[in-house]
């Protein structure tokens, strides 16, 4: 946490142990002088794709060479496993470092914040599992994923669409959502609203979807923060991961994509 806490990021103790539930051997760690000076995390939803995370040094660490050599112990071990590909998300810190190991930007995805006033919305569901809307919004299967985040907070409209939320260090988050409707995503995230009324919300919306983009403008969110989506190849060959960017309203964080 004093790593994260360092770099501003949004994530709870909650979402580091929940990386290492859903992948206790790829979370790594480096130690200096007696102390966690960097870490990094490599979840793999199946064999076509593993998401790295949480590349943190601590400011009095950087500059030594140590987030390259996590990454690099990480792509070893994800590639070790036969992973046809790696994906992340990267700051502008983290960009060159990624580029320099081969990653190369596949889209852009912005933080908006916004307070959205209560309105008048279609009536949500207790969430209800629908793997195949979301491997084939997102590319791979992360149902191990969605089954842990949907302790915290879920729920769907019928089989057409559905969101998940979380508490955050400095706003509580709406992500994943994914959708085959835009009015269904409104009421999903009037739902969000009603567990956090008054309060600012985080959504990370894929600009490559723009009704997702025009929705979060139209509720009153603006954009705060910018990475670049990155991927590169773990095997040679792989075949390109199909996605429907166009149902992908919000993304899961960008510790798990």
């Amino acid at each position: 946490m004093l790593l994260k806490e360092a770099a501003g990021w949004n994530q709870t103790e909650e979402d580091w142990r929940r990386l290492l539930r859903l992948q206790p051997d790829g979370c790594f760690g480096l130690e200096c002088d007696g102390r966690l000076a960097a870490t990094t995390t490599a979840l793999i939803y199946d064999k076509r794709l593993a998401w790295i995370g949480m590349v943190l040094t601590l400011p009095e660490f950087r500059g030594r060479g140590f987030a390259r050599r996590l990454m690099e112990h990480a792509l070893s071990y994800l590639e070790a496993a036969g992973v046809q590909w790696i994906k992340l998300d990267a700051t502008d810190m983290g960009a060159p470092l990624y580029r320099s190991l081969g990653f190369e930007t596949e889209s852009v995805i912005e933080r908006w914040a916004g307070t959205p006033p209560e309105f008048a919305s279609v009536s949500v569901s207790r969430y209800v599992p629908l793997p195949a809307l979301d491997e084939r919004a997102f590319g791979a299967d992360r149902s191990a994923l969605l089954a842990d985040l949907a302790r915290t907070a879920a729920a769907c409209i019928g089989d057409q669409a559905f969101a998940m939320g979380r508490p955050g260090s400095n706003a509580p988050y709406f992500g994943p959502c994914v959708s085959k409707d835009e009015d269904a995503v409104s009421s999903l995230v009037n739902w969000f609203r009603g567990l956090y009324p008054g309060q600012c919300l985080f959504w990370d919306v894929p600009l490559e979807n723009k009704a997702a983009v025009d929705l979060a403008r139209r509720l009153g969110f603006r954009p705060v923060r910018r990475v670049e989506r990155m991927a590169r190849a773990g095997v040679r060959g792989a075949p390109p991961i199909q996605t429907d960017s166009a149902s992908a309203f919000a993304v899961a964080g960008f510790e798990y994509g």
